[in-house]
């Protein structure tokens, strides 16, 4: 099972989230088809935005992360809530990259110069939004700098995924410390000092170390307190209504064309790429609502 932890340290200086992913990741991949490279983008993004998405306040409230680069992966684009469910997906899932300098997965290349943004729909009439310049475009980096240049925060971000030769995934997850007001210099300079030194996420969870390993090897000596745990897992919050409802919005004109063609229509949810099929029947029926609806519209004009 997935999950994450939520602690604190240094009576209550630093806010720490510890991920571990591989399932999550490997769902994405799978109903993707993502090359290693993408996923491992992909996965470093969901395995984020599950655990900032862990700090929303409210039931219905929703983050996401977006990250819109001059690379070929074009855009990835993750939603997440509290309940740790996560789900998302790359503009272009097929891009293939030799490895970098460090003979890793060319994440940085696949996504290139850009911005990341991190939205925030807490209900309002206007969702908060802030975004960045992508610093390294390696993701968790480019978190740690969000973090602190747009929420005044200054945060230790560390993100992984390790890509199996058959593409599964071997193992995914990824920690984010913050320094919260008021946490003094020694405190964030001991922190820094231990981030450093320890070794890369996918390294650390492929040894089968768990998220209770990595927070007890990074802040156990500096009051470590775990206050909760919560399950992590893909769950895409498309359904049929909603797709019912998006196709009634393209009109009687193409609905009615689609069905007289006779044969079924299938709409794929970017985000989770499940599918939904539609007869000419069915097709009709919508036509027949959105005609009405149309209609409706006229008569309150």
């Amino acid at each position: 099972m997935d999950y994450m932890l939520r602690a604190t340290a240094a009576e209550g200086q630093i806010l720490a989230f510890a991920c571990t992913s591989r399932a999550t990741v490997e769902e994405a991949r799978a109903r993707h088809n993502t090359t290693p490279v993408v996923t491992a983008a992909l996965g470093r993004s969901l395995t984020a935005a599950a655990m900032m998405g862990w700090q929303m306040k409210g039931e219905k409230d929703q983050l996401t992360l977006r990250i819109e680069g001059s690379g070929p992966i074009g855009m990835i684009n993750v939603d997440a809530n509290r309940r740790g469910e996560v789900w998302g997906f790359a503009k272009n899932s097929a891009v293939d990259l030799p490895l970098n300098q460090k003979g890793k997965l060319d994440v940085a290349g696949a996504i290139g110069v850009g911005v990341m943004s991190i939205i925030k729909d807490l209900g309002m009439k206007e969702p908060y939004c802030g975004q960045t310049h992508l610093i390294t475009s390696e993701i968790a980096e480019d978190l740690a700098y969000y973090f602190t240049a747009s929420e005044q925060v200054p945060s230790a971000v560390a993100l992984g995924v390790l890509v199996d030769r058959d593409y599964s995934v071997l193992c995914a997850g990824g920690f984010i410390f913050q320094m919260m007001p008021g946490a003094s210099d020694e405190t964030a300079a001991k922190l820094q000092e231990k981030v450093v030194a320890f070794p890369s996420v996918t390294e650390y969870f492929s040894q089968g170390h768990t998220p209770e390993d990595l927070l007890n090897d990074l802040l156990g000596d500096m009051g470590l307190e775990i206050l909760e745990k919560q399950e992590v897992r893909f769950q895409c919050n498309c359904n049929r209504d909603r797709v019912t409802r998006a196709l009634i919005s393209i009109g009687e004109a193409d609905l009615r064309e689609l069905a007289e063609e006779g044969k079924d229509v299938e709409l794929r949810c970017d985000c989770c790429n499940e599918p939904y099929s539609f007869t000419p029947e069915e097709l009709s029926t919508l036509a027949d609502i959105a005609a009405r609806n149309k209609k409706a519209g006229k008569e309150e004009e």
